[in-house]
């Protein structure tokens, strides 16, 4: 079975700030036969982004599956808070790249 990375079937994959203590990240795919080919795959659920992430699931506040826009969409919370001493990513804009490289299984 071949596959594909995210990035290739994704229009948008982006995270940004969601308030003081929120991320919250968007991959919102090119067609609807891409986002159902990865909803059903499974390779983005609550507990791949908390293994992706090495985060436990109780830290991801939201997880969607929103069919209107073909997109999947999560809210995790911060270690710290935005602007926070320490804090690496005050608009929160760099912390997608984990998800990029995530392999989608093709039929």
């Amino acid at each position: 079975m071949k596959g594909k990375k995210l990035v290739e079937l994704a229009k948008t994959i982006r995270s940004k700030n969601a308030g003081p203590d929120k991320i919250t990240f968007d991959i919102i795919f090119k067609d609807k036969a891409s986002y159902e080919l990865v909803k059903h795959s499974r390779v983005i659920t609550k507990q791949s982004i908390a293994k992706l992430y090495k985060i436990p699931q109780e830290k991801i506040s939201d997880f969607v599956e929103f069919d209107p826009a073909c997109a999947i969409k999560f809210t995790i919370y911060r270690t710290l808070a935005s602007g926070s001493p320490g804090e690496t990513d005050i608009f929160g804009c760099q912390q997608y790249p984990p998800l990029l490289d995530v392999a989608v299984p093709m039929k």
